[in-house]
C-alpha cells in the first residue's frame, strides 16, 4: 500500500489529516502505508475515490493512462 503515502505526500497532507478524513486512527493509516496490512475493501474504495484513482492503481496493479486491452 505504498501508493497511499505517495498520494498523501503529493497533496502535502499529514497522516493525521488523511486519517481524520478516512475516520481511522493515524497508526492504522501508518501500517497501511508501510505495507504491513492492507485496508479493508470499503476503506480501499474510499481512499481510491478520495484520490480519484482506481483501486487497482492504488494497489499497484495498474498504472495511470494504461490501456489493458
Amino acid at each position: 500500500m505504498i501508493r497511499i503515502k505517495e498520494f498523501r505526500l503529493k497533496q502535502n497532507m499529514k497522516q493525521k489529516e488523511l486519517s481524520s478524513i478516512l475516520k481511522v486512527p493515524a497508526n492504522t493509516l501508518s501500517v497501511w502505508e508501510s505495507g504491513k496490512f492492507e485496508p479493508p475493501y470499503e476503506k480501499l474504495i474510499e481512499i481510491a475515490d478520495y484520490f480519484n484513482v482506481s483501486t487497482d492503481y492504488l494497489l499497484g496493479r495498474d498504472s495511470p493512462g494504461t490501456n489493458t486491452v
